[in-house]
């Protein structure tokens, strides 16, 4: 999901066998252009999601699981992990904390749109066939976007 339009860039209709993690790094490749940040939830804390990320040239704001360990120490002479680093500022500011100052708040945005997807067509598929399902979900994401571009107000600056 874009953060400056709120509209939907990548979608993808998986079955139940996909994990998150694995349904991340084909999201990402969907998405044409600069990525500046990826604010996902738990579920996407591994190391193919901090992988997919990099390889974008992203920022990672992802919160390691309770209990998480980290996978380099901090005076190791290879490139920091970006997993790492959010350890370290959670563990030196608290999760809280981390979390307003990473934008980690960003996420909810996505989970936002996922609610008025949902909410307009309800949340059910109607087709039966799996690629079926895929191009109805698709057709739902265009749907909501071109809704967005029609019903966001053009703002001019007004010189006084």
């Amino acid at each position: 999901m874009d953060e400056a339009t709120g509209e939907i860039l990548a979608a993808d209709d998986s079955s139940n066998n996909l994990s998150d993690g694995e349904a991340l790094p084909l999201l990402l490749d969907g998405i044409n252009g600069e990525i500046q940040q990826v604010s996902a939830d738990g579920a996407y804390d591994q190391q193919r999601c901090y992988d997919a990320i990099d390889g974008r040239q992203a920022l990672s704001v992802i919160p390691p699981r309770t209990g998480a360990r980290m996978k380099q120490h901090g005076n190791c002479k290879a490139p920091r992990l970006a997993r790492d680093e959010n350890l370290r500022r959670i563990r030196k500011v608290g999760r809280a904390k981390w979390k307003r100052e990473s934008g980690y708040h960003r996420q909810s945005l996505a989970e936002t749109e996922m609610f008025r997807l949902k909410t307009i067509f309800g949340g059910k598929l109607l087709s039966r066939k799996f690629d079926n399902q895929a191009v109805e979900l698709l057709l739902q994401c265009v749907a909501l976007n071109r809704m967005i571009r029609l019903c966001k107000p053009d703002i001019y600056v007004v010189e006084s």
